[in-house]
C-alpha cells in the first residue's frame, strides 16, 4: 500500500497544454507512481471542465474547485484590508480548506507537495504536514518587474504585491522542508531574497516530452503557401505574453516586412486579451486564438520567437520549439536559464534591432535547419524529464539534515491586475 500524499495546485494539472500545467502534470504523474495522491486544485478555464476525468486514474481522490476570475479579483481586494498579498485571497476557498482538513485527518496524510506559493496557505495551517513546495518562479520578483514598467497607481499596487508576496514566500520557505524553483538561476535569486531558508532551496529544471514534441514533417501546414511564418505560442491572457507580442508586432515586424514582405507574425494561443485581438486586423499579424494542437504551427514556422521582456524561469514554449528542431530567437531573460550557446542552439536578442536581424537571418532555410538541429540536440541532452524527476525523488526522500549542505477606484485596480493575477 502506497503512502498517501496531498498535492495542491493552483490550476488543474491536466491537460498539459500551457506552461505551468506541463510542469505540474509531469510532477503529479511521477509522484502518483510512488504515492496515493489526494489532489486539491482549481479550474479557471471553463474549457478544462471536460478534462477532469483525465486526472482520476492518477489520484486516490480529487477535489476541483472553480475560480471565476471576476469574483476572484474582487475577493483579492481583501488583502488591502488584511495587509496580505492580493494573490492569497484570490486563491482562497472555504470548501477546499474543509476538504484538505478532512482528507488529512481521515487518511493520516503526513506529506504534502505544494505547487505554487499561493496554495501553501492550505498547508501552512497544518503544522503536522511535511511540506515540499514548488514555487516554480519567484512570483514576488515578477510583480517587482511589473511595477517598474507601470505608472502610478498601478506601479504602487504592483510594488506592494511584490513586498507582501515576498514576505509570504519567505514564511513558506522557512516552514517547508524543501523549496523548489524552475532553474538554478531562479533558485539563486530566491536564496538571496530568503537567506534564512537558503540551505533548503533547490533548482529543479523543467523537461520536455521530446517524443510528443519532435519534428513532424508530414503534418499539414496551417499557413498560406506563400507565407514566411514567424510564430509565438502561449496563453494570451497572461500579461508578459501580451506585452511580448504587442512589442514584437509594433517594434520588430515592420522592419522585418520591409526586408521580407511575405513574413507574417502568428500569435498562437488560448484566450487572447483585447489588446492581442486588436493586432489581428494588421496585414502582417494573425491571432489564432485557441487551437487543438500547437505542433502544426510550430512545425511549419520558419522561425519561433519568444520576445518576453518580463520572464521568469524556463519557458516551456521555447523548449517545445527547440525539441521540434525549430530555430528560435529569444530575449536574454528567456535564454539565461537555458544555458544555451547563443548563435548555435538559439539566437538571443536584446532589442528590436537585434530581433529584426536575427529573425531575418533565420528565415534563411539552411541557417534555420542548422540552428534547429542543434536546438533539439540540446533539449535531448539537458531537458528530458528523467533528470529532474530523479532529483525530485532524492529531495522527497531526504530529511532536512541530509540536504542542508546544498486613490484609484477598487474596480479599476482589479481590472488592471486581472491581466496578470491568476494567469501564466
Amino acid at each position: 500500500m502506497k503512502e498517501p500524499i496531498l498535492f495542491l495546485a493552483h490550476r488543474m494539472p491536466y491537460p498539459p497544454n500551457k506552461g505551468d500545467k506541463v510542469r505540474s502534470y509531469h510532477l503529479l504523474k511521477h509522484l502518483a507512481e510512488r504515492y496515493d495522491v489526494f489532489l486539491g486544485t482549481f479550474i479557471d478555464d471553463p474549457a478544462d471542465r471536460r478534462h477532469q476525468d483525465g486526472l482520476r486514474p492518477l489520484c486516490a481522490e480529487v477535489f476541483v474547485g472553480e475560480i471565476d476570475s471576476r469574483f476572484a479579483r474582487l475577493r483579492s481586494l481583501i488583502g488591502l484590508v488584511t495587509s496580505e498579498a492580493l494573490t492569497l485571497p484570490y486563491y482562497r476557498s472555504r470548501s477546499l480548506r474543509r476538504w484538505v482538513r478532512q482528507v488529512v485527518r481521515e487518511h493520516g496524510i503526513r506529506r504534502t507537495f505544494v505547487y505554487s506559493s499561493a496554495m501553501a496557505q492550505y498547508a501552512m495551517e497544518l503544522k503536522e504536514l511535511d511540506c515540499v513546495v514548488d514555487f516554480v518562479d519567484v512570483d514576488s520578483d515578477k510583480w517587482r518587474q511589473y511595477s517598474a514598467s507601470r505608472t502610478w497607481p498601478m506601479s504602487w499596487i504592483y510594488r506592494r504585491e511584490a513586498d507582501r508576496l515576498l514576505d509570504f514566500e519567505r514564511t513558506v520557505a522557512a516552514r517547508s522542508r524543501v523549496s523548489l524553483l524552475v532553474s538554478e538561476a531562479e533558485a539563486e535569486l530566491f536564496r538571496r531574497l530568503a537567506p534564512e531558508a537558503a540551505a533548503k532551496v533547490f533548482g529543479l529544471n523543467n523537461g520536455v516530452d521530446a517524443t510528443f514534441f519532435q519534428p513532424l514533417p508530414d503534418v499539414a501546414t496551417p499557413f498560406a503557401a506563400d507565407d514566411l511564418p514567424i510564430v509565438f505560442t502561449g496563453a494570451m491572457d497572461y500579461w508578459p505574453n501580451i506585452d511580448a507580442v504587442r512589442w514584437f508586432a509594433d517594434e520588430v515586424m515592420p522592419a522585418i516586412r520591409a526586408r521580407a514582405p511575405r513574413a507574417r507574425f502568428y500569435v498562437v494561443g488560448m484566450n487572447p486579451a483585447p489588446l492581442v485581438q486588436a493586432l489581428n486586423g494588421r496585414p502582417d499579424v494573425v491571432v489564432t486564438g485557441r487551437v487543438p494542437d500547437v505542433r502544426p504551427y510550430v512545425q511549419h514556422a520558419r522561425v519561433v520567437v519568444a520576445p518576453l521582456r518580463v520572464a521568469r524561469g524556463i519557458q516551456n514554449k521555447v523548449l517545445e520549439a527547440m525539441a521540434m528542431s525549430k530555430p528560435v530567437v529569444v530575449s536574454a531573460s528567456c535564454a539565461g536559464p537555458l544555458n544555451v550557446i547563443p548563435g548555435k542552439e538559439v539566437e538571443v536578442a536584446a532589442n528590436a534591432e537585434e530581433f529584426r536581424a536575427r529573425t531575418l537571418a533565420l528565415l534563411d532555410a539552411a541557417r534555420g535547419v542548422e540552428v534547429g538541429a542543434a536546438a533539439r540536440a540540446k533539449v535531448l541532452a539537458d531537458f528530458n524529464w528523467n533528470i529532474p524527476l530523479r532529483r525530485l525523488d532524492e529531495l522527497m526522500g531526504e530529511r532536512m539534515s541530509d540536504i542542508a549542505g546544498e486613490p484609484v477606484s477598487v474596480l479599476e485596480t482589479t481590472r488592471h491586475m486581472g491581466a496578470t493575477l491568476g494567469a501564466t
